[in-house]
């Protein structure tokens, strides 16, 4: 019997069967042979969901038989991939077509599928989510149908399906809005907690994309704000190759991780270290094509839970955070993450209907993160906190749909499309209900 584990290590799987489809034929026979049978079917992406979203109880399907690029519109400015297809393909792809993503996130190992199921995110832009970039999608049903959605057909699976979380049908491919290939300039600098907190609505409102990184047990930040250049994409200024080396590979993820990993053993020793790290931060300044500036490199394992809380209460969440960390006996060597999105119509976007304040919570994959997140997650469920779909936390259906007005609209395309729960599991039936 295979065994599966997701990235983190948080969620083994031992399915019944296993298969890799190499096309949309394929995925219909395994949900027509798991319906028949009355068992379950999962396609499990690259794992990089914290939760048990993706695994699977029976059938297993993988997804590298679908993978790639197929379709290019240039007067529509769209692009359509195979599902299966990871983010740093796609962006590689985009890349070489002179073409890219509005936004995305910082993290570029997961597939199509998987990301925008569970809502992966950028920060600020005009969409910062992935889902609010697809303007059409194929699924394979519960019942074997091959449904394709788009702005005018089936518009209202489009809507709902975007971020599905696995729960309405397999998708096998998804279109994306896509924009001339764009250069952004970051800038990172060091801030104190004071003077970070008080300019930050003014950072979000001048530039385009803002993340902070508050290094827990200390009074510093990091900011990095990423605006666009209105200049071509030859005319990127990257920092120099040692530089870069240095920072991003020895600094943030070699050196980071061992001293991470030998802080386990010792966490009383967090503090002082978070305090050095904090403070050997410098600013730096570079431009390079847009997924080069929005991804980075994560080569350090950890657990993560990530709650959106209503825009205006992130900074008094942020700061309530804080509080309970320093009245706690707890040491957390990982930084707390802090980002922004608009609003956008997706039912169960954790920004849909309002704009949104990002909190996320890390701890090293070897650390005991229950303490902590159950510490941070009262605070971020009293200031009407959404949790990130694909990261560590408890909530379950009966106290998830008063977050989202549209709760009920999700689970009746659910019972239209997935009617005998060929895609459940034990985490969409915690989430969702039965």
């Amino acid at each position: 019997m295979t065994e599966w584990k997701n990235w983190s290590g948080l969620v083994t799987a031992r399915p019944e069967r296993t298969a890799t489809p190499p096309d949309v034929e394929a995925v219909v026979a395994e949900v027509e042979r798991a319906r028949d049978a009355g068992t379950t079917v999962k396609m499990v992406g690259t794992g990089h969901s914290f939760t048990a979203i993706a695994a699977p109880e029976h059938t297993m399907l993988r997804p590298q038989g679908l993978t790639g690029i197929v379709a290019v519109d240039r007067d529509a400015m769209t692009v359509t991939a195979l599902a299966g297809t990871q983010l740093k393909h796609l962006n590689a792809g985009l890349e070489a077509l002179g073409l890219s993503l509005h936004n995305m996130g910082d993290i570029a190992e997961q597939t199509l599928a998987g990301a925008v199921s569970t809502g992966t995110h950028g920060t600020g832009g005009v969409a910062a989510g992935l889902a609010a970039q697809v303007v059409g999608l194929e699924l394979v049903t519960g019942t074997g149908e091959v449904l394709r959605a788009t702005e005018s057909e089936n518009a209202d699976v489009l809507e709902v399906a975007r971020v599905g979380l696995g729960a309405l049908g397999v998708l096998t491919r998804l279109t994306f809005r896509v924009e001339p290939l764009f250069l952004l300039e970051a800038t990172e600098q060091p801030m104190g907690w004071d003077e970070a907190l008080s300019s930050f609505d003014q950072m979000t409102a001048e530039s385009h994309h803002v993340d902070m990184y508050w290094f827990p047990h200390t009074d510093r930040l990091l900011t990095k704000r990423n605006d666009r250049l209105d200049a071509d994409p030859s005319e990127a200024s990257p920092l120099p190759r040692l530089r870069a080396w240095l920072d991003d590979d020895l600094l943030s993820n070699r050196a980071f991780g061992a001293l991470t990993a030998a802080a386990n053993l010792a966490p009383r020793v967090i503090p002082p270290m978070n305090r050095v790290n904090a403070r050997v931060l410098g600013a730096r300044t570079y431009s390079d094509v847009a997924h080069r500036v929005f991804v980075a490199d994560r080569d350090v394992v950890f657990r993560e839970m990530e709650y959106a809380v209503p825009r205006e209460a992130g900074l008094s969440a942020l700061r309530e955070a804080r509080a309970a960390l320093d009245a706690s006996d707890l040491h957390v060597s990982f930084p707390v993450e802090i980002r922004v999105a608009p609003a956008d119509d997706i039912p169960l976007s954790t920004a849909g209907g309002r704009d949104s304040f990002y909190l996320a919570f890390h701890t090293h994959r070897r650390a005991d993160h229950t303490a902590y997140f159950a510490l941070m997650e009262p605070i971020m469920r009293a200031h009407g906190g959404r949790p990130h779909w694909g990261k560590v936390h408890t909530r379950q259906a009966d106290g998830l749909a008063p977050l989202y007005p549209r709760f009920e609209e999700f689970l009746a395309m659910r019972d239209r499309l997935d009617p005998d729960r060929v895609f459940a599991n034990g985490y969409l039936r915690r989430v969702l209900g039965p």
